[in-house]
């Protein structure tokens, strides 16, 4: 039934694998609070766990997994270490699930100015650290 589709094809078994293994470290409400700060533009282990009301030892836990994923990136600067979210591909995947749970919430796909309901989630604003 599907070979009859002209542009249909499965993921191969690697690209499985580690898109699973992606959405399975989001699967975290503070690493996506984490990510979120991140897209905003670097910030230091300190600063982003007074965004997200967490420890910065449980933060530093958090980025190792993201770091390892290829979710976030590291920049040293002298004792410090500045996060920032390792691509553009990261925004997309995290703006979509965030906006997904919104019409979730809402229980309603409408739309307004033909475009989907939602509050721009594809934009975070910027913070100040």
């Amino acid at each position: 039934m599907h070979s009859s589709l002209p542009d249909f094809s499965m993921p191969h078994e690697e690209q499985a694998h580690l898109a699973a293994e992606s959405f399975r470290l989001l699967a975290d409400p503070t690493r996506i609070k984490i990510l979120w700060a991140l897209l905003q533009g670097e910030s230091s282990v300190t600063c982003l766990g007074e965004l997200v009301g967490a420890s910065p030892t449980v933060v530093s836990q958090h980025l190792a997994k993201l770091r390892l994923a290829g979710l976030v990136k590291g920049r040293r600067e002298g004792t410090f270490v500045y996060y920032k979210a390792a691509d553009v591909h990261v925004r997309r995947l995290l703006a979509e699930a965030l906006f997904h749970a919104e019409l979730a919430e809402q229980d309603q796909p409408g739309e307004r100015d033909g475009r989907p309901a939602g509050r721009g989630l594809d934009e975070p604003a910027a913070h100040p650290h």
